[in-house]
């Protein structure tokens, strides 16, 4: 389904952008996902949504964006998790993400953000050397696919080839057997 409106935004498709963008900056989400979920109910384009809140609606919210973070900073406070189920849920990009998003407000980040950020990281080392094997055995793995592919495809020549000899031989037969019958038909004389 391609979401290609053009039409006018209406003031209700307006506060439904405005709803579910507020509720993603609440909930820790990104404005890209708000504007993803936006377009599907509105059958618009996720760029679109996104044009919108920022050419227009942005700037008729800036009270609530600021309370929206403001609830997002609280609730990422008490959500303080043991490292490793946190490093379950974010990947690196997301984490380095959260951390551009506070440098680019401006924020100082917290001496606790920091030591957090540092641990998750250096608990991730772990999970990066499994990923490293894992990658070298699928790797190995890919290489001895290639193998046995290239020798599979030598082993369909040989066959095809062969096929198509068997092919015109019994071609050539039934040109022999065709020739054979019309020596033997007599032409019948009256």
């Amino acid at each position: 389904m391609t979401n290609l409106r053009q039409d006018a935004w209406t003031k209700d498709e307006d506060a439904i952008l405005a709803e579910v963008t507020l509720r993603h900056i609440r909930e820790g989400s990104t404005q890209l996902v708000a504007f993803e979920e936006v377009g599907e109910k509105l059958t618009r384009t996720p760029a679109a949504c996104g044009f919108r809140w920022n050419s227009l609606i942005r700037k008729q919210y800036d009270k609530a964006i600021t309370e929206a973070k403001k609830v997002r900073k609280e609730r990422n406070k008490r959500k303080v998790k043991p490292f490793a189920s946190t490093i379950e849920h974010h990947s690196e990009e997301v984490l380095q993400m959260e951390h551009y998003n506070t440098a680019k407000n401006d924020k100082p980040l917290s001496l606790n953000e920091i030591i957090l950020f540092l641990q998750q990281l250096q608990a991730e080392k772990p999970v990066s050397k499994n990923l490293e094997a894992e990658n070298k055995a699928l790797m190995l793995k890919l290489q001895n696919l290639k193998k046995e592919n290239g020798t599979l495809k030598n082993k369909l020549t040989k066959v095809n080839k062969e096929y198509e000899a068997v092919q015109r031989d019994y071609q050539d037969v039934l040109q022999i057997m065709d020739r054979a019958r019309k020596l033997v038909e007599v032409p019948v004389r009256n």
